[in-house]
């Protein structure tokens, strides 16, 4: 057993586990964050992606030993009390969902994605970054056009703070 202590979603957190549990177990089973889903075991759908120091891991990839000390954020760390994160607002106001359960790695893929494309993005550049994410249900169209409204929102954010800063 070893000693895993995070900062997860903003709150320290610590939990002695096995050596070989996942990430995406130790959010689930010791910190009741089931919004990180496990949908293959094989790191192929994405449903389980979460922040790690900032950057989009794909959790069940990852042994929570080696997280220790790192700051994690899940889909439940998001929103901001009651407010939606700009992207969980523009998949619910462009039908980015269907059954939800790809929904949370989407979302968590998409800011990441969007994080690291300030500018904007284009539908070609969305749909080749989330090639390691799968939706069973909705064929990304919607998908697609959530992570673009969100990235034109966040940009024009981006630029507003900026040029109040200047």
């Amino acid at each position: 057993m070893s000693e895993v202590t995070l900062v997860v979603n903003g709150r320290k957190v610590s939990g002695a586990v096995e050596d070989r549990t996942l990430l995406v177990h130790f959010l689930r089973e010791n910190l009741n964050l089931t919004g990180t889903h496990v949908g293959c075991d094989t790191s192929q759908c994405g449903a389980c992606v979460v922040h790690v120091d900032g950057k989009a891991v794909k959790s069940c990839t990852m042994l929570a030993v080696q997280a220790s000390g790192s700051t994690v954020t899940t889909i439940e760390g998001l929103a901001n009390g009651a407010d939606l994160h700009p992207v969980q607002a523009a998949f619910k106001e462009n039908h980015g969902l269907q059954c939800g359960f790809c929904t949370p790695g989407m979302i968590m893929t998409a800011t990441d994605m969007i994080r690291r494309h300030p500018d904007g993005l284009d539908e070609a550049t969305v749909r080749a970054e989330l090639e390691g994410n799968i939706c069973r249900c909705t064929g990304y169209h919607n998908i697609v056009k959530a992570i673009l409204a969100a990235s034109k929102t966040m940009s024009k954010a981006s630029k507003s703070k900026a040029n109040k800063a200047a």
